[in-house]
């Protein structure tokens, strides 16, 4: 009996105690876990389809190196492992349903575009999505940066985006012949027939000739040449002031008024004379090398060069 009772109690007490343990034992709870998934939602070649044409904004790109296949396009576009360009503004909008001409291929994956370019062939890009509808080109070898605006067909303004280029546009012909002449007073540019539009320091190089009408375009000689200059007039973007600057001869000024893509009107400012141009000779650029687009800082810091040069 005795041992009995003093098993009772050995087991009495070791419940006692145990059930102090574990009044005594405090519980913790850890946050859950979360899992982040490092894959992005929606994939490279994704988002440059997400647009179907991609503004090249020259003026906020870091251009101070040159991938001249970048500085040729007004946009470009990523289709089906394609690239397209529109590098002409002469039937922008209408050339490729609006894309352009065919330029190369083009594969992404990651944050890396590679571009194979019929002309300047491999580039390879790091691409940064900077908002919705832009990204940035950076190409480590030059250390070169282009920024990119994603548009619609339907919302992109193909007009001013022409208005705004009108210096590159009139480089798009091999020479402007002089079809027509009204009102006006007599003065010396009466006698120009031909103008042609070069590349070149500012906004480029022009020449004039004062071969007859009608003559061969790729045989005419080349009487002036200077520096031209296209500038905007306040308050109309469809209307540009139009400077030839000839060599030790002076300045003639007009009005720059573009009547389709191959004519324009030139108003001597002067004279009061109305002098019609059509474009011959249409350059296409994509095998042909022409104009490389150059932000307007780096247009009016050589326009200053010029101008220096100009009063020595």
């Amino acid at each position: 009996m005795k041992a009995l009772k003093l098993i009772f109690a050995l087991v009495l007490m070791a419940t006692v105690v145990t059930s102090c343990y574990v009044e005594e034992v405090v519980v913790v709870e850890e946050d859950p876990i979360v899992v982040v998934d490092p894959t992005p939602t929606i994939t490279l070649n994704q988002l440059l389809n997400t647009y179907e044409l991609w503004y090249v904004d020259i003026n906020r790109s870091n251009a101070s190196g040159e991938i001249p296949f970048m500085q040729l396009a007004f946009t470009l576009s990523f289709r089906n492992g394609t690239v397209f360009a529109n590098n002409n503004l002469v039937g922008i909008g209408e050339q490729g349903y609006g894309f352009g001409i065919d330029i190369g291929l083009y594969d992404a994956y990651s944050f890396v575009l590679d571009i194979e370019h019929d002309i300047d062939g491999f580039n390879s890009f790091d691409v940064t999505q900077l908002s919705d509808t832009e990204i940035e080109l950076y190409h480590p070898p030059t250390g070169v940066r282009y920024v990119l605006v994603g548009y619609q067909r339907t919302n992109f303004d193909y007009d001013l985006l022409f208005y705004e280029n009108i210096h590159y546009f009139i480089q798009e012909y091999t020479a402007w012949e002089k079809v027509s002449t009204e009102g006006g007073a007599p003065n010396e540019f009466d006698y120009e027939h031909f103008l042609q539009f070069l590349p070149g320091g500012g906004d480029g190089n022009f020449q004039s000739s004062q071969d007859p009408r009608g003559s061969d375009i790729y045989n005419l000689f080349w009487d002036y040449t200077g520096i031209y200059n296209v500038d905007d007039v306040p308050g109309n973007a469809y209307l540009k002031y139009l400077t030839l600057d000839y060599d030790y001869l002076g300045n003639e000024y007009f009005e720059l008024d573009v009547i389709n893509d191959n004519t324009i009107a030139l108003l001597h400012e002067n004279s009061g004379t109305v002098y019609t141009f059509r474009g011959k000779g249409y350059i296409q650029y994509k095998n042909t090398r022409g104009k490389l687009r150059l932000p307007k800082a780096t247009i009016e810091k050589q326009m200053k060069k010029i101008s220096r040069f100009d009063t020595i």
